[in-house]
Parts: C-alpha cells; structure tokens; sequence
C-alpha cells in the first residue's frame, strides 16, 4: 500500500499504533520499571505492601480487561448444595463453627469453570477446571476459590497478567479459542521454569475431567486456622469426589466438543435433575506451625503440593449439590468470588500468589458487576445480618434507615457499632525486613516435584502425558520454543525429553546435570482409583428392530439397581419393535448422538436387530470408537455379531464382555465390573479400522 492509497483513518490510527521493539518496560506514566516478575514485599517471604505501585497498575489494567464476561473462568457452570462437618474435632483449631458444629448444614453455592476460554467454548478442552464454593454461613461468606489441579502455574501474583495474556488467544488474530497449543503459551512456559510443574498437571488427564462430578478439588494455597487463643495451624484445602477421579481420553474430547459443547454442564445439571446429587468429601492436610520449615521446599509456594505421604488428609465433612440454579445469568454469571472473603478461624499466608487474588478478585468483579453493590446481589448474599455504613453507589438494593453513614456516631446511638471480641481478628504474625522485589530462595526449585509427578504416574499415564507435549509443542511454529521446553523436560526426566523431542522433530537433550530422584507419590496417579461403582456411569444400549427385548429390560433393570444411567439408542426415534411384537422406546437416535457420549456399550440379542445394525455404518462405528476409547462393552446371544462386525475382540480382561443367555447374573456382574473399571487403556487396536 502507498502513502497515497491509505485512508484518513489508517492516518488517524498511527498515532496510537507504538513498535515495542528495541523498548524499556514503564509503568502506564511512563515511570522504567526494574522487576515485573516479584511483588515488592516485607522480605522475601512477606506480606505485599500496598505501595507497590507497579503490581497494583499491572492487576488493575488486567483486571479490567473484559467486560462483561470473566476474563479467566468465564465458562462456568454452577450449582446449590450444603456442606456438613463429621465432627466436632476442628474446634480446637479454628473458630470457623462451619467446620465444626456436628449437624450443621451450611448453604453453598458452587461454581465449575474452565479457564481459558470464552463463555462461549466448550466444555472439554484441555485446561484446569476451577472449583469455587461459596459458604453461606452464619459468619458470613467464605469463599474458597480453588482449581482441580493443586498446584498453579506461577508463584507471585505480579505474573498473572502475563500468563493469561499467554495462553490466551493470540491477539494478532485471535486464535486459538480455548487452548493452550500455541505459541505464545509456550514461549512463556520455556522462559519460565516454575510453571512446569503445573504443566506437566496440564498435559495430563487430570486437564480432560469425565465431569465436575469425578474431579477433585483443590485450595491451592496454604491458609491458617486460627482457634479462639489465636494459635494458628496452617492448612490446605482437598475436596475428593464420591464417584472417584475419573477422565476422558484426548481424542474423545475433541469429538465431544463438536457433538455435545455442553457436555460437563449438562451432566452436572442432568444428574441433580435425576437425584443423583454429587457429593465429595473435604479434607485437611494440617501442618503446626513449628513445622513451616520442615519440608524441602516452601509450604508458601504454590507450585508445590505438600504429599498425602508427609500429610495426610484428614476428612472433615461433606459437600453435597442438590439443586440447579433457577436462572443462569442471575445466580451463575453473577456469582462473584472473592480470596478475600473470609470468616473467623481462617485467615492468609504470605503466599505472594494469594496475597495477590486477594486484591485482584475485588477489583474484577467491581467492574463486572457494576460497582461495590455487587454483594447484594441475591446469588452473593450472605445469610448472616449485615449492617455497615455504605449508602451509595451503583445498584443500592437496600433502604439504610437513620442519619449517620459514619463510626463513630451519637446521632443513632453508636450504632452499628464495632463487634469487639466476637469480630474477625487477623492472626498476629511478626513481619520484619526490607521491602525489596526479590523472590525467596526457597521458592527456586522448580523441577524436583514435577518430577515427583511424572515418577507417580502409570505406563499409560505417562504415554497421554508424551502424547499431550507432542500435540501442544506441534502446535508451535518457533523452533526455539520447542527447544526451550524440551531442554525444561530434560530436567524433570531425561526420557520424557527425549520422547517429546522425537515427536515434535527437534534434537533430543544430553543428560540433565541432576538426574531423576526416583521419588513417587502414589496420591498423585488415578490408577489407583477404586472400581467399586457404576453410579451414574451412562450405559447406551444400541437397538433395532427384532431386538431381544427381554435382554433389554434383564439388563437395564440390573444397571438401574446400580445406579447407573441407561439410554436406548436406535437409528430412528420413537419406538422400535421387540422381537415378539413389544414396543421398546427409544430414547436418543443414532444419528443425533455418538459413543462418546456415553461410558460403556450395551448390545442386546435378537438375529434381525443386530442384522439390522451390523449393516448401519454408525452402528458399527459406535462400537468400534467405544472400544478404541477403551470403554466396557457388553453383547448377549446375536449381539456378538455386531461386535465382529465392528473388528471388536471379546475378551473380559479387556472389558469386552461377551455371552449367550445362559449365564445371564454371571454376565451382569462381569458387565457392572468393566463398567465401574471406567477405561481399559491397554486394549490391542491394530486390528480395529480406523
């Protein structure tokens, strides 16, 4: 384009388009800044000071980026449920009577969001899954505002803007939607070695959650109990799922996402619909504080997990969800969360992360939400009276009655007047140093857990894992990149950066200096998941007409008992015909659903039905995809044939059940079995067409 082919406002434009190229980092007025990766604190492992005037530029600008939808964990998806503790034993740590009143059953409201993506992406890409409780309790509101992965990718708050502003889409086009394989995602992570302990959380399948209902969850930071002495303990948070930890295979997701975008929402939604409330358990992993510094890394650090082998869980109590929202803008979107929001007997650390959410949290939802009023909004109200002096703003619900909107005051009787000892009252912590940006030096370990990770997984735990670096870092167009993480690999383990630079085409790495430390957690693998289970496992059942209706109803009538959730898929709707003239409904058609869909496959007999099927071309694929995903899959009396048809092996210690009539309990126990083992990820597929 010429000078002269240009319009006046490409002309107007230059003089807001600035090459960064060749620059020194300012403050917004202009100020040079020296450090943008560490918060100015009270020594190295501190309190933030308000002062920081760069941190608080940086999260404000942040903060205020989108509007409306959350610029992080804008697809979300929520619930109503109470929490219940078991016992009374946490009295003598906390003041929190939530935690510790027998047959006290707090109000929640919990919010499951991914985080990456807009408010208008699917629900199964590969990212952390938040986690978000709300405690109505008679305190007042405590929000636990955590992810389903423990750890997180950063340490100091400072750097979250320039996380997010990684992995989200590029913004020279705005791609990709939902995803962290792209460049400049990693570009971040190769120049930043202390996100690879979460990364490698990332490229597992902890990142493809079945659903919220099979997630963990996690507080991610270390808090304080603090009891009626004012002793405090320190603490982290873990919320343990009924149903297990269970996940869904990478290729499935990617199907999932075009055939059911929705796909965790409308489970968590249908699933309280049927009255299969999800319930998880909530555990403590409690640390005096005598022991902060008994461990070989910082308990502040929130790359870091403190292992279930050093502490372990101690369970306190039940979350259980029992009813769905009554309008999702009003109760889920405008839910507003907040680090800050605590009650007495909890109380903060000097986790540089924390400290930060801390202030970033409010600052978000004043301009989502449209002013400091936000808390009046029904879905953020607190059960517990409130009364203070705040009068004016955007969106005042309340009608304050009398004179002074100030403390102290005569004219209304001191009123509301300051709750002395029955207040909130901050743990009395000696704070002494420089205020220096400087990050501890016990924050510097950056490799040894990740590598704790890896050494805990399976075989095929670490193969998805290989797998995920190779799609992600083949996603990435600079080659230095991909080095960069790969040379970052080599320093969680020697044979995973090698795999992973096989597959991405680029020279594998030498030895690292430290070798492996041979260190496990078996906490950290869901290999060791129990199988005890079928509830609420989605069974499809694949019909046509002439099928062995008796099968049907035998079958089903024994997974219903179990509590799982069956459908009948046929290749029209409606109804089709039992083989001795029955009416057998049909609840989904094949062409409007997939295998992908449903946990586990059920074939019933009848020559015509699986005749029928066998020569569908969706049929036949439904099965096959089921069994390269390795799901259960059963078929009575002429339903094997359906199974031949779709190159599927028999064989129970692959899941793939298989049986005449004869021995029809013993088949349903095998069946109910292979379902409740959730995936079988070692199945031969070489003769399986693609």
């Amino acid at each position: 384009m010429t000078s002269d082919d240009r319009t006046e406002k490409d002309r107007q434009l230059d003089g807001y388009r600035v090459d960064q190229r060749d620059s020194v980092l300012t403050t917004d007025q202009g100020i040079p800044v020296d450090d943008t990766d560490n918060s100015l604190k009270v020594g190295e492992r501190g309190p933030t000071v308000m002062e920081d005037f760069h941190f608080r530029e940086k999260i404000t600008h942040f903060d205020h980026e989108r509007i409306p939808e959350r610029v992080v964990h804008a697809r979300g998806s929520g619930a109503y449920g109470f929490f219940e503790p078991y016992d009374d034993s946490l009295s003598l740590l906390t003041r929190a009577e939530f935690l510790s009143t027998p047959g006290l059953r707090t109000p929640v409201f919990v919010r499951f969001s991914t985080v990456a993506g807009s408010r208008g992406s699917a629900d199964t890409v590969r990212d952390v899954r938040g986690f978000a409780t709300k405690f109505y309790t008679r305190q007042g509101n405590f929000d636990l505002v955590g992810n389903n992965i423990p750890v997180f990718f950063i340490q100091d708050a400072i750097k979250f803007p320039d996380f997010v502003h990684a992995v989200k889409p590029e913004p020279h086009n705005e791609i990709p939607q939902a995803s962290s394989a792209h460049a400049t995602l990693w570009d971040f992570v190769q120049l930043q070695p202390e996100t690879t302990h979460m990364m490698m959380w990332l490229m597992s399948d902890r990142a493809l959650p079945r659903s919220f209902r099979m997630m963990q969850g996690f507080g991610v930071h270390t808090f304080r109990l603090v009891n009626e002495e004012g002793l405090a303990t320190f603490v982290k948070f873990h919320w343990t799922p009924k149903l297990g930890k269970h996940s869904l295979v990478w290729d499935e997701t990617q199907k999932i996402a075009g055939k059911d975008p929705d796909f965790n929402r409308r489970d968590l939604w249908e699933s309280i619909e049927r009255g299969a409330y999800p319930e998880w358990e909530l555990g403590l992993q409690l640390v005096a504080e005598e022991d902060e510094h008994a461990f070989d890394f910082d308990i502040l650090d929130a790359t870091k997990i403190i292992p279930e082998e050093q502490v372990p869980l101690r369970p306190v109590g039940r979350l259980v969800l029992d009813r769905n929202p009554d309008n999702f803008f009003a109760e889920t979107e405008q839910a507003a969360f907040h680090l800050g929001n605590v009650v007495p007997g909890i109380d903060f650390t000097n986790d540089p992360l924390l400290q930060g959410r801390a202030f970033s949290y409010l600052d978000t939802q004043l301009i989502r939400l449209g002013g400091p009023n936000f808390p009046q909004i029904p879905v953020n109200r607190p059960i517990a009276e409130v009364h203070d002096h705040h009068r004016e703003g955007y969106h005042q619900m309340l009608i304050h009655k009398g004179r002074a909107a100030y403390h102290p005051n005569s004219l209304d009787g001191g009123w509301p007047a300051p709750a002395a000892d029955k207040g909130y009252t901050h743990y009395q912590e000696r704070v002494e140093g420089h205020k220096i940006r400087k990050r501890s030096e016990s924050f510097r370990d950056h490799y040894s857990q990740a590598t704790l990770f890896w050494n805990s997984m399976a075989d095929w735990e670490r193969e998805h894992i290989i797998a995920a670096f190779r799609f992600e870092l083949g996603k990435v167009d600079a080659l230095h990149v991909q080095e960069g993480v790969v040379r970052n690999l080599n320093e969680v383990d020697h044979d995973l950066a090698v795999q992973v630079a096989e597959g991405i085409g680029v020279d594998a790495p030498g030895p690292p200096i430290t070798p492996n430390h041979g260190r496990s957690s078996p906490a950290l693998s869901m290999a060791h998941e129990p199988a005890d289970t079928i509830a609420t496992r989605k069974i499809a059942f694949l019909v046509a007409d002439g099928v062995d209706a008796s099968h049907v109803h035998s079958v089903m009538a024994d997974l219903v008992a179990r509590e799982a959730f069956c459908e009948i898929v046929a290749p029209r709707g409606g109804a089709v015909r039992g083989v001795n003239g029955e009416r057998v409904p049909v609840t989904t058609a094949l062409p409007t659903t997939a295998s992908v869909l449903f946990d586990a496959v059920m074939v019933p007999g009848g020559e015509e039905s699986v005749r029928a099927l066998s020569q569908d071309g969706d049929a036949v694929h439904f099965v096959t995809e089921a069994y390269k995903h390795g799901k259960a899959i059963g078929a009575l009396g002429a339903g094997t044939r359906l199974l031949e048809a779709a190159h599927v092996p028999p064989g129970s210690e692959q899941g793939v059940l298989a049986s005449s009539d004869v021995d029809l309990e013993g088949f349903l126990a095998s069946f109910a079995a292979a379902v409740a083992a959730h995936r079988f990820h070692r199945r031969p597929i070489a003769a399986v067409p693609a």
